[in-house]
């Protein structure tokens, strides 16, 4: 199985949301072809009613503690609960790096 379908799978049975985006962003950076390192999330969830940020970005990283420590480097995560996900429904566009060998 994928990085991104374990990313996929593991949000799903933790948050049940309304709409999920794992979207893989490492052709943007200065890693190999194919390479699973880089990733955009975007997650609508009930779950994350009356929480902050900080508190969203750190129960998502606690999810997918074991992939940050096996390969992924880099998780750009925007999440929403139910009623926060507005009418325009647009995430930030991601930048292209500016490091390494680009």
């Amino acid at each position: 199985m994928s990085v991104q379908q374990t990313i996929e799978n593991k949000l799903r049975e933790a948050f049940s949301p309304s709409h999920l985006e794992v979207i893989n962003e490492s052709h943007m950076h200065s890693v190999p072809s194919n390479s699973e390192t880089h990733f955009k999330l975007v997650i609508v969830s009930d779950v994350f009613r009356g929480m902050r940020l900080v508190q969203r970005h750190q129960l998502v990283y606690s999810l997918l503690n074991d992939e940050r420590e096996n390969g992924v480097h880099a998780l750009a995560m925007h999440t929403y609960a139910s009623d926060e996900w507005g009418v325009d429904r647009s995430v930030p566009v991601s930048p292209n790096c500016m490091g390494g060998s680009k």
